[in-house]
C-alpha cells in the first residue's frame, strides 16, 4: 500500500505546526502564542490523561483542557487541527456543549453531524460553478478525469477532520470526508465555522457532501478512467454514504 507522508498536500493546511511534533508543551505554546480559546473564554491546553468523568466535549468547554495522549497520532491530528482552524473546531466544542443537556440520554442528529464533520470534515474551496454542479451530483469521473486539469486549476480541498488526516497516512480511494463548501478568497476556518453556526437543531449528517478525497487528482496513485469507475469508493448519486 502506498503511503503518505506529512509533505501530501492533504497535510498543507498543517504547516506550520507539523514540525511541533507530539510534545504537550510545544503545542501549548503555539496554542498560547495564538491565544487559542473554546467559545466559553478558556484558553486551550493540551493536558495528558486524567481519567476524569463526565461528557468530553462539556469538560473542554468548561476548562479548555484538552486531554492529548502523546504516543496517539489521532489525539496528535485533533491538536494539529485545534491550531489550524481554531475557530471551527470551538464551534464545535460550543455547539456539542449546548446541546447535551437537552439530550434526556439519546444523542441527537445534530450531534452526530458535529461529529463527523469533526471527525471527517472538509471544505471545498471553489468558484467554477460547474465544477461544483459535477461534485454535488456524483459524477466523479467526469469530475476527476474528464475535468482534471480544471480541477487542478480551480478546486481544492481543505480536509480538517482529524480522523481522516490520520488515516491519510495509509491512503487508499475509500477514504471518503463529508464536505462543505466556501468561497477560496476568504479564510477558510472563519467560513467553516460560520457554516456550522447557520445550521439549525434539526441539521443533519445529510447536510454534509460525500466527498472520496484520494479522488483528487494526483493525490493517489494509478488514477486512470477506470479508477473512477468503481463504484465501491466513487458511488454514484443515491448511493453514497
Amino acid at each position: 500500500m502506498w503511503c503518505a507522508s506529512l509533505s501530501h498536500p492533504i497535510y498543507a493546511p498543517l504547516a506550520p505546526w507539523r514540525g511541533l511534533g507530539r510534545s504537550l508543551d510545544a503545542l501549548n505554546r503555539a496554542a498560547a502564542d495564538a491565544d487559542i480559546r473554546t467559545e466559553s473564554g478558556r484558553a486551550i491546553r493540551f493536558i495528558a490523561p486524567t481519567g476524569a468523568r463526565g461528557p468530553y466535549e462539556l469538560r473542554v468547554h468548561e476548562t479548555g483542557r484538552i486531554e492529548t495522549r502523546d504516543d496517539n497520532l489521532h489525539d496528535w491530528f485533533n491538536a494539529l487541527c485545534w491550531l489550524a482552524f481554531p475557530r471551527t473546531k470551538a464551534r464545535i466544542n460550543a455547539m456539542h456543549a449546548a446541546a447535551l443537556p437537552g439530550e434526556q440520554g439519546r444523542r441527537g442528529r445534530l450531534r452526530d453531524l458535529l461529529t463527523i464533520f469533526d471527525e471527517g470534515g472538509a471544505v471545498v474551496l471553489c468558484a467554477d460553478a460547474e465544477l461544483v454542479q459535477l461534485l454535488r451530483e456524483f459524477r466523479w469521473q467526469e469530475l476527476f478525469w474528464t475535468q482534471r486539469e480544471r480541477v487542478r486549476q480551480s478546486m481544492r480541498f481543505v480536509v480538517l477532520g482529524h480522523a481522516v488526516l490520520e488515516q491519510a497516512l495509509k491512503p487508499w480511494p475509500g477514504i471518503t470526508c463529508k464536505a462543505v463548501f466556501a468561497s477560496p478568497v476568504d479564510d477558510v476556518d472563519a467560513q467553516a465555522a460560520q457554516w456550522l453556526a447557520q445550521v439549525g437543531a434539526g441539521a443533519s449528517p445529510r447536510d454534509l457532501a460525500p466527498l472520496p478525497v484520494f479522488g483528487y487528482p494526483g493525490w493517489t496513485e494509478n488514477q486512470d478512467a477506470a479508477f473512477y469507475e468503481d463504484e465501491r469508493y466513487f458511488r454514484p448519486q443515491g448511493k453514497a454514504g
